[in-house]
């Protein structure tokens, strides 16, 4: 009996485009309504595309997906799904990017072995890559603070009398209480737009 081909995409925001893996679909002569897309995280599998996909395969069907991270964003993710595809609901699998993962190949005890460890090594090396992407945006938004960038919503406007009330609370006229209250502000927030003033009146 001939299986029947399902395909899986997966992109992370509604923002990015699954083109790419809609055409390496069609090149794998997957039918388009036979092709499941999820919009959202890999970080959990409450996805409800991948969730229909899982209810159609058996051992009668063969899944497409374009590289071994569209299952999964952890090697324990990963892994996971592959047990549950290939054992609990016995359909074969195909990764693309990666032929060697195609479990219509080697069916005996050493085909197995093989994909199983070749399954491993790409399963540390998505995750891993991950994490060094993670700590590559860390590093650059530490080093865009150190350089003076400023992340999330521009600071509000000073009030008009900002200037002059800042002034007198630092000639001692008046508290910085008083301050604060003349500029309509919280005492916590008149303190902090203090320093950036007086830092900017040094420049």
């Amino acid at each position: 009996m001939e299986q029947k081909a399902y395909g899986y995409c997966r992109v992370s925001t509604a923002s990015q485009n699954e083109d790419r893996q809609l055409i390496a679909m069609a090149e794998m002569n997957v039918p388009e309504k036979n092709i499941y897309v999820d919009k959202q995280s890999g970080k959990d599998f409450n996805r409800p595309q991948y969730k229909k996909l899982l209810r159609k395969l058996n051992k009668n069907t063969i899944l497409y997906v374009k590289s071994i991270d569209r299952l999964g964003r952890s090697y324990a993710e990963i892994q996971e799904q592959w047990r549950i595809i290939s054992q609990e609901k016995k359909s074969d699998i195909v990764v693309i990017d990666m032929p060697l993962l195609d479990t219509r190949r080697g069916k005996d005890l050493m085909g197995t072995f093989l994909s199983d460890i070749v399954l491993q090594l790409l399963s540390f090396v998505a995750e891993n890559e991950r994490s060094n992407i993670k700590q590559r945006q860390a590093e650059g938004i530490a080093a865009a603070k150190a350089r003076g960038v400023r992340f999330g919503r521009p600071p509000a406007p000073l009030p008009e009398n900002y200037h002059d009330m800042y002034q007198k609370w630092k000639s001692g006229e008046i508290t910085c209480t008083q301050a604060a209250k003349e500029c309509g502000m919280p005492l916590s927030t008149f303190r902090y737009r203090a320093e950036i003033y007086q830092k900017s009146t040094f420049l």
